[in-house]
């Protein structure tokens, strides 16, 4: 059964912008490949954290695993379709209506956090740094060169190449403990040119 909660407040051309768009486009269903094929690194209890998680694809995938997980998006529309999706598939999955550009993310301690195709490097260390020990973090988001090939996303959601070990590097610095388990950039098999960081708290 789902669970639900609504943080709302400062962030009405955000919501107005994605509600739009969600109504427009059908929400996918499928989890990316980038999670499953990652799921084995995952620890299989705690809390989770799903940054910009639309219509609870892969909060669905990680409360399945066995974690506790929250879904965190703008959108009215995704909410709802993440919400209705977590009752159908029998699982929890605590949903809040916020946007991450003015609440706070929160403090965690959290085995697992999930950023895919939501650009905000700010929120990213925010949501790194609640990691807790054995915790990972899998972050993934097309990049430049992803214009080539494709329109969307427009360039002020794409990451210069080459950033995403900038964050890396940095974190890394700033938060005792924390190491990278895998970086790459590149084509996916599905055609699009992504960035994808997986991180990992250390035990102790």
């Amino acid at each position: 059964m789902a669970m639900d909660a609504d943080a709302a407040g400062g962030d009405g051309p955000a919501r107005v912008r994605w509600n739009a768009r969600y109504r427009d486009r059908a929400l996918p269903e499928e989890p990316a490949s980038f999670v499953t094929e990652r799921l084995p690194l995952l620890p299989r209890t705690g809390q989770a954290l799903d940054l910009a998680g639309g219509g609870g694809r892969h909060a669905i995938l990680l409360a399945r695993h066995g974690l506790d997980v929250t879904l965190i998006d703008v959108s009215d529309v995704a909410c709802a379709a993440a919400r209705a999706r977590a009752r159908a598939a029998g699982v929890a999955v605590e949903v809040v209506r916020r946007s991450l550009a003015v609440a706070a993310v929160p403090p965690g301690p959290f085995a697992v956090v999930l950023a895919h195709h939501y650009l905000d490097g700010a929120v990213w260390e925010a949501a790194v740094a609640g990691l807790a020990p054995r915790g990972v973090a899998l972050l993934c988001q097309p990049t430049v060169r992803n214009l080539e090939r494709h329109d969307r996303p427009g360039r002020r959601w794409l990451l210069e190449e080459g950033r995403i070990r900038r964050f890396a590097d940095g974190w890394c610095a700033r938060q005792p403990g924390l190491e990278v388990v895998e970086l790459t950039e590149g084509w996916t098999p599905q055609g699009r040119h992504e960035a994808r960081l997986v991180l990992r708290r250390r035990a102790g």
